[in-house]
Parts: C-alpha cells; structure tokens; sequence
C-alpha cells in the first residue's frame, strides 16, 4: 500500500469510525465499506448499474460420466437462466442486478432470436482424459472475448460486476486448476459437483489424478488451456478486464473463485478488488478461500454455482456502501462520542 492508498485508508477508518454508533458495531460490514471505498479510490463510493455476465460451455470429460448430469444440461439451463427461470435469474431480478447469459462453447446451437449471447469459440473443450481441453489459441480467445463483454458493460456505466457460469463437468476443470495452482491434493480439491457421492465420487477422484499426472503445463496459460474450459477462460479474462478497469468484482462460488484464482497467476493486483460473496458446500472451495486467506460474506450450504452466492450477497454490499454515504456522523447531529 503506497502512501496515497494509506492516506484514503486512514479517511475511510475515521468516517466509518464517526458514524453515530459504537466503535466497530457495524461488524463486517465496516471492513467491506472500507474495502468498496479503497477499490474506487473515495471516500464516498457509489454502485452503479450492477451485472452478472453468466458464461456457458460444455466439457469434453462429461464423456467420462464425472457428472450425474448429461451435456444436454448444460444448453437446456443456459435457456432456462436467460428466459428467468433459474436461481441466479430469480436473485438478480430481486437485487436489481442485469443478468446476461453468454455462449462460450456450448454444444448446441442456439436460435439467433434466442437471448443467448453468441462468443462460441467452440461446441465445447476437448475430452482431456485424451488430449488437452483447449488449445493456446483457444484458451487466449476465450480470455480476450471475458475482456471484450466487461469493457463493454464499463463503457455502458457498469462499476460492479460480477461472474457466474453454466457447464456440465466444470467442476472436474476447477478441481484439476485448484490441485495445480495450489499444490493441494487432487482428492481434497475434488467433490460431488452434481451430487456424485460414494463410488462415483471415488472415480471421480481418480480419474482426475490419472488426467493431472498425464499432463505437466510450465506456465499458467499452458495449466488453463490444458485443464480449463472455454466459459473458465473466459471468466479469466473477465476478472483481469475488471480490475484494469478499476471494477468492484463480485466472487461466487467454487468454479469462480477457481476462475478468480487462476486470474491471479496471471495478475495477482486483481485480488484487491474482489468481494468474496459466499462459501459454497462444495468441497474444495472452503479451502480454496482459506488459501486466498478470504473471508466470504455469506455461507448458506449452496453448491448451484451460476452466480448465485453472489447475487444474494449484492444487497450486503449495497448496504455497506449506504451506510458509509448516509448514516449521520456524530458531529452531523450534535451527538456525543466522548466516554
């Protein structure tokens, strides 16, 4: 922190520590609004036309039955959340969030009068039980296509963004990139996704350690295009586009963070301006927020990724910053903070 980011920290405190009310009796959510304050670089920080981009792809390794769901899912949910009827559609329209559902590589062909957003790179990444999910040239197109859709929602006046995702088999991706970029044994990073339990979840597990041990990536574009998948990519490059664009980035769940995670090896600054929503019940993600040393907003036991954990966390995030902005200072109402 240089000296300028102290100065605007020291500010921040003593606004928070002047409102009419005991010292630190706003918990966390002091901590967040000093946090929302110190990514916009004010001492009065403002929300503005919040979003959730949702990106979609289907994965090669669903052939190998790492998921109780068929690929079919995956375009059939993408529908379902574009046209309103899944969790993150029922919780942005309740928080007043923009909800926008993005084709990254889904294994099926959308109607062009569909509300689906066309960036299909691909109809889905490769099985890498076989070979590597996505080529270099596919994972860097992914990324650039994550930086285009947040520069575009910047330049419409969004400030506060954040990532949700829709894939069969993209917990298997994430797991795979956690083991990698942790160190973390692959069989702790890896849990029941769709609801493998047992013996499929016993598989699972092994077949991901035999996918690891095939495979020896040298740099983190080779480790995301190898194990990655094109909606994860283009997450990447979604987070990497917001914190240059100075964006408050909402986290969500298991394959965000991981996504979010993965940004970070590329550029570890992006982690200054994320919010961690919640802690998903899947496995790996409560220690993957250990690892990030992260404290989540929320933890309602969820593991239906989509954004969801971040769009009902929005409203806590809102109130942060309403109450740096509004609630009266002592001095403001002739109170005494004086003991």
């Amino acid at each position: 922190m240089n000296n300028i980011e102290q100065d605007l920290h020291l500010l921040l405190k003593q606004k928070i520590d002047n409102k009419t009310k005991p010292l630190g009796a706003l918990g966390h959510l002091e901590e967040l609004a000093l946090r929302v304050g110190l990514i916009q670089n004010t001492l009065s920080p403002k929300i503005v036309n919040p979003t959730m981009l949702l990106f979609a792809a289907d994965h090669g390794l669903a052939d190998e039955k790492v998921s109780s769901y068929p690929k079919a899912v995956t375009w059939q949910m993408a529908m379902n959340i574009a046209t309103g009827g899944a969790a993150i559609s029922v919780f942005c329209k309740q928080n007043g969030l923009a909800l926008k559902v993005i084709d990254a590589g889904v294994d099926y062909d959308f109607q062009a009068d569909s509300p689906i957003i066309s960036a299909k790179i691909a109809g889905g990444s490769r099985n890498m039980r076989k070979e590597p999910a996505m080529s270099i040239e596919q994972c860097e197109e992914a990324m650039k296509y994550g930086r285009i859709f947040v520069r575009a929602e910047a330049m419409a006046g969004c400030n506060t963004i954040g990532f949700g995702e829709m894939g069969i088999g993209n917990t298997s991706s994430s797991s795979l990139l956690m083991h990698r970029f942790t160190g973390l044994p692959i069989e702790t990073c890896t849990g029941s996704g769709t609801g493998m339990h047992g013996e499929q979840l016993s598989y699972k597990q092994k077949l991901l350690k035999e996918i690891s041990e095939k495979y020896n990536p040298q740099t983190t574009i080779e480790t995301l295009a190898t194990f990655g998948g094109l909606e994860i990519a283009m997450m990447v490059g979604a987070y990497l586009e917001a914190k240059e664009l100075g964006m408050i980035i909402m986290a969500d769940g298991f394959i965000s963070t991981v996504s979010l995670l993965t940004a970070s090896h590329f550029n570890p600054e992006v982690l200054n301006n994320v919010i961690f929503c919640h802690q998903s019940d899947e496995q790996g993600h409560a220690l993957l927020l250990k690892h990030l040393k992260a404290r989540p907003l929320l933890q309602l036991n969820m593991r239906v990724g989509e954004g969801s954990g971040a769009a009902l966390a929005f409203p806590v995030i809102q109130s942060a910053v309403n109450f740096l902005n509004q609630m009266a200072s002592f001095e403001s109402v002739g109170v005494s903070n004086k003991v």
